[in-house]
């Protein structure tokens, strides 16, 4: 008998339930990829709704307005002011920007509330498509402002708020379809890959919306909003919500190891291994599913039986249940200033860059993406260190403690030159998504399977948009102060992040 190829015997040495799982894991990372990607192009096109020019140039455009009107009363021209694209073309524009931003950022923390308690009663799948098609449709109704010549500050701030809320669908959704395929063996590690998502869909947003901002910046929102619509239709296609659905194993009744982490206490579950098997390695894999409250019928050597109970034979958790888990309350609020630093970042790093380093719209935005790649390994580096060390809150406590001075150091060195804005930008993103990235991720996932719902898997959702919708309130308030905060100065808006930082460490 002849050989098997290489590849064939590579495929062939995981299981069925391992490429479910590796699919799952790349599906949901794309998708979410997708809604960041989608959020991005704000910040990159702000520099070229507003562009700085001299007193000298705003009377020479004025004279030519006053001689536009003179000579052609009935048709104004589209967009006469060099400064850029009329409202935000005024001395206030750092204000009507802040305004945009809080926009989508208080309808994303209101409406998370929401969606993680309406998540839990709908499918999955089902919820998320219709999400992601609603946020291409108003991420590119943004757009069609340039194409239209809409200069109504209103029509921009309605997009953003129709926006924020159907974005809201994204990520109690993934965080519940991830949750119920991997467990809590290596999740700091798994999640933290996982989460490196949000990075790359900024990243990704970035480099797409550069690409046109100079020329036609309303493609800059129409791209990113077809991309998020077609990744909807994916979702659609291909989605499976839990392992259950298409027979994958489950694990058995478990006991569980409890370990100290802060404010509260977690398990993880252990399988009970039959005694012929206590001598055999076990697949890692199989110890990282999890556990719903009903059980199923697991045979190693036979195809997987599922009970006649469904997963959703349990009841939901409710809003207050939910806040009365140990930890949620605490994490959350630890959130609401990590996140608060993060989402300022994210608005506004293109527009300090352009301010301080002199560079145009699209350079500010490529040089703004290496804040992302520090945030990638952050996030792998925050979940490992939890990981080894078993101890979520000392590991967001570590990080945020760095992140200040290094803010300092930030604000500081970048007036110095390009190479050290660029090590300083890395060090920064890694410091500040470090923590963001581990508690949105594997504490709330840890948080929704605790022991106190009894294995009552049906509370992740609750639990991830509990959490998240209290960090989005930060993130709200992060890019509005920092609208309000900067025309004083940018030093004080790295005055405000430290002190934000600081609060950070006082929940954990």
């Amino acid at each position: 008998m002849a050989q098997l190829p290489p590849g064939i015997r590579f495929i062939t040495s995981f299981s069925r339930d391992q490429w479910y799982r590796a699919f799952i894991f790349s599906l949901t990372f794309l998708l979410y990829a997708s809604f960041h990607l989608s959020r991005k192009p704000i910040s990159i096109v702000k520099g070229e709704l507003h562009k700085h020019c001299s007193a000298s140039h705003e009377v020479e455009v004025n004279s030519y307005q006053e001689y536009a009107a003179q000579i052609q009363p009935v048709k104004k021209p589209s967009n006469i002011s060099q400064c850029g694209w009329e409202p935000f073309d005024k001395n206030n524009y750092k204000q009507l920007l802040g305004a945009l931003d809080y926009s989508f950022l208080c309808a994303y923390a209101i409406g998370m509330y929401l969606s993680g308690i309406i998540g839990e009663r709908l499918p999955i799948r089902y919820y998320l498509t219709v999400g992601m098609l609603a946020s291409g449709l108003f991420t590119a109704m943004f757009g069609l402002g340039y194409f239209y010549n809409i200069h109504n500050l209103w029509f921009y701030i309605m997009a953003q708020i129709a926006n924020g809320l159907v974005q809201t669908t994204g990520w109690p959704s993934v965080v519940t379809c991830i949750g119920n395929w991997f467990g809590k063996g290596r999740r700091g590690l798994i999640m933290g890959i996982w989460n490196s998502h949000t990075s790359v869909g900024n990243i990704l947003g970035s480099l797409i919306a550069a690409y046109w901002v100079s020329t036609c910046w309303g493609l800059s929102f129409v791209m990113p909003g077809v991309i998020i619509a077609v990744m909807g239709i994916v979702c659609f296609l291909f989605l499976i919500e839990h392992p259950k659905d298409i027979s994958c194993s489950c694990t058995p009744s478990s006991s569980s190891k409890t370990f100290l982490n802060g404010t509260s206490r977690f398990r993880v579950q252990m399988p009970i291994l039959n005694a012929k098997e206590t001598n055999k390695p076990q697949d890692p894999e199989m110890q990282h599913l999890l556990i719903d409250s009903e059980n199923c019928s697991v045979s190693l050597n036979s195809s997987t039986v599922v009970t006649g109970e469904g997963r959703h034979g349990t009841s939901a958790i409710s809003f207050l249940g939910a806040l009365r888990i140990p930890g949620v309350i605490e994490f959350s609020l630890c959130l609401l200033f990590a996140k608060l630093v993060s989402y300022t970042f994210l608005f506004w790093l293109p527009l300090y860059i352009t301010n301080v380093e002199h560079l145009d719209a699209r350079r500010a935005g490529d040089l703004s993406t290496l804040f992302d790649v520090g945030g990638i390994f952050g996030g792998i580096l925050a979940g490992l260190i939890s990981d080894r060390l078993e101890k979520r809150a000392s590991t967001c406590g570590m990080m945020l403690l760095l992140a200040a001075p290094t803010l300092y150091m930030f604000s500081a060195v970048s007036k110095m030159g390009l190479e050290a804005t660029v090590v300083m930008l890395l060090i920064s993103g890694a410091l500040v998504n470090g923590p963001y990235a581990l508690i949105t991720t594997a504490v709330s996932a840890d948080l929704g399977t605790h022991k106190s719902l009894k294995g009552n898997a049906r509370a992740l959702s609750t639990v991830t948009a509990i959490i998240d919708g209290t960090g989005s309130v930060g993130a709200a308030l992060g890019p509005l102060l920092a609208g309000l905060i900067s025309p004083s100065g940018w030093n004080n808006v790295f005055y405000m992040l430290m002190v934000a930082d600081a609060c950070a460490l006082l929940p954990v």
